[in-house]
């Protein structure tokens, strides 16, 4: 960090100490305030797994069966989608415990390539990706709640839009009032999301059990709807990615785990071959009580699946499908404030998002960022032109981290990894997102040259905002004001950082030398 952003941030913790004797910190100004390492295995398991599976598996299977072309073909994309999935989070599992900060993407590309490309992640993903997701994820939980109260009809506007901004603040309160609280939240909404996809795996295993199994047969499997393209399977891939989307999440609150160098990577070799299974399963259940042509007709696979063999009990698919989204709002709303956090504490964001509340140890200024940003999005009302630049954004964030792995094992070939990945892995992993990219910018340029557009309109805010260094005084007095009074209203102090649990481990050739 630069001299003048030290100095910045020695003035905000000048206006912290004021607070403090007078009178913020009752129990002494000496308490150490750090992040609660409160996430052990489990409920980084639950993390993941909740982050993963949200809406998409009960909404998905159309996308990849009307581009994949066959049944048999879908089924094989949703095992290599989760194949690569966990291409992908090994590489992450490696890069989460040599660079062990909270941020994800974000921080690792930071370490790697710098403030640049770093706050280029930063931008895209506070100003559009991650309010976006929150604000669809909402919405789709709004109108599963209401589809019993509205049944012949769309729920109306002001109704779905109220009831999703009322989730979003519950869980914005709920995770400003401890990280306990919203990781059991987490816990116990992703077994409620397994329990459902069980009991839709459970009666499909039924429906085989008595013959029900046509379109499952290998002759009728493979038989094309249509004739298949590699455009067509990329999208068929693209679609299943979406419902695999969130496998990296645990990385943005590594700083919070229990032991993150064990349990980081414990919780992604369990989380990630567990939900393939799950999701592949159920995509077989389907099958074995609707046909192609019914399932391409759905609009919501698993309501329409409960209507057909769930009887007076189909009520239970909407209810779960609104559940899952509940607990997947949680989960973004709990790692994307922690994404605001790390960029506060880097200096790419005000430092007001790096300070964490005195009693609970939340940060509650980049929880409230989280939920005001998404409430806008809210209110903006035609998110699904947001949803197509967020995929793109997305995408490219992963292959760019993952390539910065191989450049950081070149950069710094004698740094400590606790976990090294065999260089087949991210290599294999980059040639399919390279195709995937490559297809997505063929079939679609506009929709990937506006989210270039927007990740780019970063370029001159970082060099006014941050890259600027001789600002006028008066900026820097303003800035403190706030800070001073935003840590008055939210009871908020910077957190004591324990070096050796952020900083990546000591190179081989310089401990060898102590």
């Amino acid at each position: 960090m630069d001299g003048t952003e030290t100095n910045r941030r020695t003035c905000a913790k000048t206006e912290q100490q004021k607070m403090l004797d007078s009178g913020g910190n009752q129990s002494g100004s000496n308490d150490r305030v750090t992040l609660k390492k409160e996430i052990g295995l489990l409920s980084a398991c639950a993390i993941i797994i909740g982050n993963i599976i949200g809406s998409g598996i009960f909404i998905s299977p159309k996308g990849v069966l009307e581009h994949a072309g066959s049944v048999g073909f879908s089924l094989i994309v949703w095992v290599l989608g989760g194949g690569i999935c966990a291409l992908g989070s090994f590489c992450y599992a490696e890069l989460g415990v040599t660079i062990p900060k909270s941020g994800g993407d974000y921080s690792y590309v930071t370490e790697i390539f710098g403030g640049l490309v770093g706050f280029l992640l930063l931008w895209s993903a506070v100003l559009i990706m991650y309010p976006t997701t929150l604000a669809v994820i909402a919405l789709t939980f709004s109108n599963y709640v209401l589809q019993p109260v509205f049944p012949n009809c769309l729920p109306p506007y002001i109704a779905t839009r109220l009831l999703s901004t009322t989730c979003v603040l519950f869980l914005t309160w709920v995770n400003c009032s401890s990280v306990r609280w919203g990781t059991r939240i987490q816990d116990i909404f992703t077994v409620g999301k397994l329990l459902a996809l069980v009991l839709i795996i459970v009666v499909g295993m039924v429906q085989i059990a008595k013959g029900h199994y046509d379109a499952l047969e290998p002759q009728a499997a493979f038989k094309f709807i249509k004739d298949p393209s590699v455009g067509q399977i990329a999208l068929a891939f693209l679609q299943a990615s979406f419902a695999y989307s969130g496998w990296n999440f645990l990385n943005y609150v590594t700083e919070e785990l229990v032991e993150p160098r064990k349990n980081l990577p414990r919780a992604i070799y369990v989380s990630i071959p567990l939900v393939t299974l799950v999701y592949t399963l159920t995509n077989i259940a389907y099958f074995s009580s609707m046909s192609p042509q019914e399932l391409l007709e759905s609009n919501a696979v698993a309501v329409t699946f409960g209507e057909k063999l769930l009887g007076m009990f189909s009520w239970v698919m909407p209810i779960s499908v609104a559940l899952s989204t509940f607990g997947g709002i949680n989960g973004y709303l709990f790692t994307s404030s922690r994404l605001c956090f790390s960029g506060a504490r880097e200096g790419h964001l005000p430092h007001l998002l790096a300070m964490i509340h005195l009693k609970s140890c939340t940060p509650i200024p980049a929880l409230l960022v989280c939920c005001t940003a998404t409430i806008v999005i809210l209110c903006i009302g035609n998110t699904h032109d947001l949803i197509n630049y967020v995929s793109f954004i997305n995408y490219l964030s992963y292959g760019v981290t993952i390539a910065g792995l191989l450049y950081y094992r070149w950069k710094k070939p004698n740094l400590v990894r606790p976990i090294k990945v065999n260089l087949l892995i991210p290599c294999s992993y980059l040639v399919f997102w390279a195709v995937l990219l490559g297809f997505s910018l063929y079939s679609e340029p506009v929709v990937c040259g506006m989210g270039l557009v927007i990740m780019l309109t970063g370029v001159p805010i970082y060099f006014i905002g941050v890259h600027w260094k001789n600002k006028p005084k008066c900026i820097y007095t303003a800035l403190e004001k706030v800070t001073y009074l935003g840590q008055k209203i939210c009871y908020v102090v910077f957190p004591q950082d324990d070096p050796s649990e952020i900083q990546p481990l000591t190179e081989k050739t310089v401990k060898s030398e102590l």
